[in-house]
């Protein structure tokens, strides 16, 4: 009914299993990490305007060149806003790299998580 081989075949079957959640668990943690140290950054096509975000999409820096004070106020706000949407999109792009590198894009960790950023900030192929 039941004879060694089966038992063998059965623990090797739970030691697989096993191995595979600890190393999607050590990918996961990788990620996490990962993705707290991300930056981004994008300048205004005209380069008076630079503008980094931090991994949650939040404004972490804004260098302004001098050559904008020469601009309407309302310019300089449109171009803060337009380059601060291309820091994002820059940044969701390095989320979709890695979460490539680690946990793959195509695993339901993956999807949720690049999902979850381009839910926020947006699609950078948009």
């Amino acid at each position: 009914m039941f004879d060694g081989r089966d038992f063998e075949a059965a623990e090797r079957r739970v030691d697989d299993w096993q191995a595979g959640i600890e190393a999607r668990a050590a990918q996961t943690r990788d990620l996490s990490a990962r993705l707290t140290r991300l930056l981004a950054t994008a300048r205004s096509d005209d380069n008076l305007v630079e503008v980094t975000v931090g991994a949650t999409g939040d404004l972490v820096a804004l260098t302004l060149d001098e050559r904008i004070r020469q601009r309407p106020a309302a310019d300089t706000a449109r171009e803060i806003m337009a380059t601060l949407r291309q820091a994002r999109a820059a940044l969701v792009t390095a989320v979709a790299a890695a979460t490539d590198e680690t946990v793959g894009t195509d695993s339901a960790t993956g999807r949720a998580i690049i999902a979850s950023y381009t839910g926020r900030l947006g699609d950078p192929d948009a």
